[in-house]
């Protein structure tokens, strides 16, 4: 069995660097190709995924399939409902997966794929409407299909021209394209996304709310305005947040006691940490955030002021809650 590497000369770095850059410069081309090509049949295409009551099934054989994956899970987290289904899967019962309400998406560079053309009538008598996705226009499938989009490039990268390269670059961003363009006419927004990622960065700052990482109930470190410094101080080592809020009966807040404000005590002569009320040295308007707030509102407050923490407040200003910059971290905010 032949080594896979040559067995004469090992290549030098600037030669690897300019192999790569020749791939580059090959795959670029050919994305200018396809994009210079995009007319009627791709709006056409996103026509049919727009208005389908069904969902968009994407299908294909070999490093087709892998792009074809990719495509359905974009399609999926941009607000076209996708899936992709193996078309050798599918000839053995998975055809029960799709209905007649669905669109197929089918991706075969050749358009002449055994798997794929096995599915065809079937389709077609279930009422499918099938969108192909092939490198030639005159092929099986682009010829069955509803709607074709030509994805074929002048060149693939691979220089023997076997493995396919510039190809799937070309049907992958033919994918992003369908993608985004009925994401674009759907409205799709930002909180549409996080909705659908809901564990991703983005997911978290845009639905994790102040409610979901704060401290609540006994957790909260409080104490009356007539509590002395040394009482404060024990209220935040038990509680561990760095400050303790300062409340009337009611739990209205009057101010809030940090580290920072005890350095500054333990250089005020006048102040005696076992008699000084902590009404004297506490912040009196401290920075609060509202309970309905978004916890990266919370992130973006800390940033602004330089402060490692807040006391969260209802409309009637009664402290609710309380949480620190290694909440948000926690929670993955920041």
């Amino acid at each position: 069995m032949p080594s896979p590497r040559s067995p004469h000369t090992t290549p030098d770095t600037s030669s690897l660097a300019a192999s790569g850059r020749r791939a580059f410069a090959v795959e670029i081309d050919a994305l200018a190709a396809v994009a210079d090509r995009l007319d009627g049949e791709f709006s056409a295409a996103c026509r049919l995924m727009l208005e389908t009551r069904g969902r968009v099934v994407c299908t294909g054989m070999g490093k087709s399939g892998h792009i074809a994956r990719k495509i359905a899970a974009t399609l999926a987290s941009t607000g076209t409902p996708a899936f992709y289904v193996h078309p050798g899967e599918a000839a053995h019962g998975d055809l029960g997966m799709i209905i007649d309400a669905d669109v197929v998406l089918a991706l075969s560079y050749s358009g002449e794929s055994d798997e794929i053309l096995l599915l065809l009538p079937v389709l077609k008598r279930q009422g499918n409407k099938l969108i192909s996705m092939t490198g030639r226009p005159q092929s099986s499938m682009a010829r069955e299909s509803d709607v074709h989009l030509d994805v074929s490039v002048p060149a693939e990268a691979c220089p023997l021209a076997l493995a396919p390269t510039s190809s799937t670059t070309a049907s992958l961003a033919m994918g992003d394209a369908l993608a985004v363009a009925l994401l674009e006419a759907r409205g799709f927004t930002a909180d549409d996304f996080a909705r659908s990622h809901p564990a991703g960065a983005l997911g978290r700052r845009l639905l994790l709310h102040i409610t979901d990482v704060m401290h609540a109930g006994d957790d909260v470190p409080a104490v009356g305005p007539d509590a002395t410094v040394s009482e404060a101080l024990v209220e935040m080592s038990r509680k561990r947040l760095g400050m303790t809020a300062v409340v009337d009966a009611e739990r209205r807040l009057l101010g809030l006691y940090t580290d920072g404000d005890l350095r500054r005590s333990l250089d005020d002569a006048d102040v005696d940490l076992r008699t000084t009320p902590i009404a004297r040295v506490m912040t009196k308007a401290p920075r609060t955030i509202d309970a309905g707030a978004l916890a990266v509102e919370a992130a973006q407050l800390m940033e602004a002021h330089k402060i490692s923490g807040l006391l969260v407040v209802d409309a009637e200003q009664r402290v609710v809650g309380a949480l620190n910059i290694h909440d948000l971290l926690r929670a993955r905010v920041v």
